[in-house]
């Protein structure tokens, strides 16, 4: 059959947002305090109370991944697909500070320190000199659904433009160019397999660009990671192998390829993989919102149970469909170009 390319596309979209609401009660917890806490997570739950970034969240709230996905989304359509990483810095300024992004804990430290860099007036080459951690990548998922997989080239430059402002590094860009790519390919894919070697040759690619790090290879920490779940006998060995060994914190080369390899696990079932990754502990939402947005690129927006995209909606005011009809329009003129 045809693919439905602007359901999958909703469905890269949406999918940020569910992996990010179903992992967001669980956020920057040990794996054993989940357990501990929920025992399974399997539906969109509140955030816990006396959480230290999470408390007084609704069930279904999506988090800065979510939030930060819709600014790049609304700079790739207002830009006619190209980012400007000037005006995205400011954009992403501008929402930090309309909600308050900048008290207390809701940002990743590298994004912090940038974001108040760009306030200050300092250069782009100043405020993403440092970022090695996750925000670029948890963010980038819109440029693979605006970017057709067979103009790679395209990609790489749109998430290094991305990075800009914020983790201008080359471990920073290989793995946003990494979940970058999986989403692209997901969206052109017929079997989920065939989303796997595009992710890491962008990977690889993106590595050229940044600042040079003393961090690894995304690229090779992802095929590992994907070793990992394939030598899983169920769920539990695989979230306890990748937490144990490859890792779910907040630094690129553990929740990147980490994110990428549940996506694996879940054959691209956005639904199983975001409470894969809702369990896993760690980064849980940042992993679910990129995990689960690769997968929805895969399976396309009807994969998602219509209650529980109804209760997204009525909690988080972001004007999804629009934005997926943006994205859907500049990769369908990128496409004929």
């Amino acid at each position: 059959m045809p693919l439905d390319t602007l359901d999958r596309v909703r469905g890269g979209l949406y999918g940020v947002a569910y992996g990010d609401a179903m992992g967001m009660p669980g956020e920057l917890w040990a794996q054993a305090h989940i357990r501990r806490h929920f025992g399974w997570i399997d539906a969109f739950l509140p955030g816990p109370d006396g959480h230290f970034i999470v408390d007084g969240f609704v069930a279904g709230q999506t988090t800065d991944d979510t939030q930060q996905s819709v600014v790049l989304a609304t700079e790739l359509i207002e830009g006619d697909g190209v980012v400007d990483p000037a005006r995205f810095g400011r954009r992403l300024v501008e929402w930090a500070d309309r909600i308050g992004a900048s008290e207390g804990n809701f940002l990743g430290p590298n994004s912090a320190r940038a974001l108040q860099l760009i306030r200050d007036g300092a250069p782009l080459e100043e405020s993403g000199a440092r970022g090695d951690t996750n925000g670029s990548s948890m963010r980038i998922v819109p440029v693979g659904l605006a970017v057709p997989s067979d103009d790679l080239d395209r990609l790489i430059t749109t998430v290094v433009e991305s990075c800009r402002p914020t983790h201008f590094t080359d471990v920073g860009i290989a793995g946003a160019c990494l979940i970058a790519g999986a989403a692209s390919a997901a969206v052109d894919a017929t079997e989920f397999e065939a989303v796997i070697e595009p992710a890491l040759r962008a990977a690889e690619l993106g590595r050229k660009h940044g600042n040079e790090t003393l961090r690894g290879s995304v690229r090779r920490r992802a095929e590992l990671a994907i070793e990992l779940v394939r030598e899983g006998e169920d769920d539990h060995t695989v979230l306890e192998a990748l937490y144990e060994v490859n890792g779910a914190g907040v630094e690129t080369l553990e929740s990147v390829p980490t994110a990428l390899a549940l996506a694996v696990a879940a054959n691209g079932d956005p639904v199983r993989c975001a409470r894969l990754a809702a369990n896993l502990g760690g980064d849980t939402d940042t992993i679910g919102a990129m995990s689960t947005g690769i997968c929805g690129a895969f399976t396309g927006f009807a994969a998602f149970p219509a209650d529980e995209i109804a209760q997204l909606d009525a909690v988080n005011d972001l004007g999804l469909l629009d934005l997926a009809a943006g994205l859907h329009r500049l990769r369908q003129r990128t496409a004929t170009a």
